[in-house]
């Protein structure tokens, strides 16, 4: 990947993400919302879409925006965009969390900020598919894990046409009855297409490279790789599409989600599967802290999907569905965004810094911009909290899973700290830490004009 073009807002987006994580956790640690609300009070839909949005989907947008390329091995369309892209998406994800706190009574305005925040994420979002679909569409044929980022693409299409849907009905901007249908019986159908479609089969997608490429194993084109995606897009098609219909003609979506629940563990089950192939046949022979969190992260998945079966099996899923989407959100989605950062970032990083001095002068490796050891113990209480947490909530103890948000809280802050230092180049030896030709990083962004240093 040297001389790939970098995103200029790639880390603009990382920050933003992760100023998100650390407030949704600094709520969770004072009680914010679930269990201390119920689950459709403001308070909780306030934490649920500032991880889901402000955290998890600007996280994937950035990587997107820097990947999808490396992907098809083809420019980003319109880099112009990301951007502007931000701006709409992080207004409009503000301007969604003003409406709730409205709803709950924190804050009394005349605007009518369902409809603002509907239309800032459409244009966001629009701006998202636009971009990466015109960059995908011109390298056809694609590569396996960039159908797996499509697929997930109209995940995110479904999950903001939902939203969008059930945002309007909550302000009484929209009483269509179809739509009040929605509102009244499609919320798992938006979970489904947002944590299933849009974040996890575009981060399986995604994963399925950078943990090849960062590991030095083979590319996984299998037929069980192609499996995954088979039964991951039948589950999101048969549950959404399917369960839209039947809403439609005002029936039950049990026996659809029953349907679709077979496919979609399949999946899962292959996709872990294949991991555990990728780690087997790898050529690096220690493991890099980021590739042994990944694991933790899929192994939460894992947990995830024997819990769902232990839950429909003692019929207590509704009574505990909050742990489940809890362990998915923060185990597996959040614990793979952070493991993968702490090797995105430095390796963006060192790209940008020493790619201009390759050939010209001695440049530290990649993972000297790292220290790991002093990272070791924040992931391990990062995924401790969060199993912990996962426990608290099925045990319905409501001051256990405060302690544990904030052994969470703290152990990101940690993570985040380590990722800072990367970026900056903090743990380099100052010797060798400019060589002639290098680039000073930007903290928050690209600075692909800046000029190239003197030396050390």
């Amino acid at each position: 990947m040297v001389g790939v073009s970098l995103s200029r807002w790639t880390m603009t987006y990382f920050a933003a993400a992760l100023v998100a994580l650390l407030t949704a956790e600094v709520l969770m640690s004072v009680g914010w919302g679930y269990p201390n609300a119920v689950l459709a009070a403001p308070s909780t839909l306030v934490l649920v879409h500032l991880v889901t949005l402000g955290w998890l989907s600007l996280l994937l947008c950035g990587a997107l925006f820097q990947f999808v390329p490396v992907l098809v091995a083809k420019p980003l369309r319109h880099p112009q965009l990301p951007l502007i892209t931000l701006l709409l998406l992080v207004a409009g994800i503000s301007t969604l969390l003003l409406g709730f706190l409205g709803l709950r009574g924190t804050l009394s305005t005349r605007w009518a900020l369902f409809p603002i925040a509907s239309t800032l994420l459409a244009a966001g979002f629009g701006l998202v598919l636009w971009n990466l679909g015109r960059t995908l569409a011109s390298a056809r044929p694609l590569t396996l894990p960039a159908r797996f980022v499509v697929v997930g693409l109209l995940g995110l299409v479904a999950t903001v046409a939902l939203g969008i849907t059930f945002a309007l009905v909550l302000g009484a901007d929209v009483t269509a009855p179809f739509a009040v249908r929605l509102f009244a019986y499609g919320l798992p159908l938006h979970i489904i297409a947002g944590l299933g479609g849009w974040l996890s089969l575009t981060a399986m997608g995604v994963s399925y490279r950078l943990l090849a490429m960062f590991m030095l194993a083979p590319e996984s084109d299998r037929r069980s790789t192609r499996a995954v995606l088979l039964f991951g897009a039948g589950a999101l098609g048969v549950s959404v599409l399917g369960g839209t219909v039947v809403i439609g003609f005002d029936h039950g979506i049990a026996a659809v989600l029953a349907v679709a629940a077979l496919p979609g563990l399949l999946a899962i089950a292959l996709y872990v599967h294949d991991l555990v192939h990728l780690y087997r046949v790898r050529k690096r022979r220690v493991i890099e802290l980021n590739s042994r969190m990944a694991a933790a992260a899929v192994a939460s998945l894992a947990i995830a999907a024997v819990l769902l079966i232990v839950l429909v099996g003692t019929e207590s899923l509704t009574r505990n569905v909050a742990a489940l989407v809890f362990l998915i959100l923060f185990g597996w989605l959040s614990g793979l965004g952070l493991a993968k950062l702490y090797k995105i970032i430095p390796f963006l990083t060192w790209l940008e810094c020493y790619g201009p001095a390759l050939g010209r002068a001695p440049t530290p490796r990649v993972q000297d911009l790292v220290a790991e050891q002093r990272a070791r113990k924040w992931f391990a209480l990062y995924f401790a909290a969060v199993w912990i947490g996962t426990g608290a909530l099925l045990d319905h103890a409501a001051g256990l899973f405060r302690v544990a948000a904030a052994l969470q809280l703290i152990a990101t802050a940690g993570i985040t700290v380590q990722l800072i230092r990367a970026r900056r180049l903090i743990d380099v030896p100052a010797p060798v830490r400019f060589p002639a030709g290098s680039r000073r990083p930007a903290l928050l962004f690209a600075a692909l004009d800046a000029r190239p240093t003197t030396g050390g």
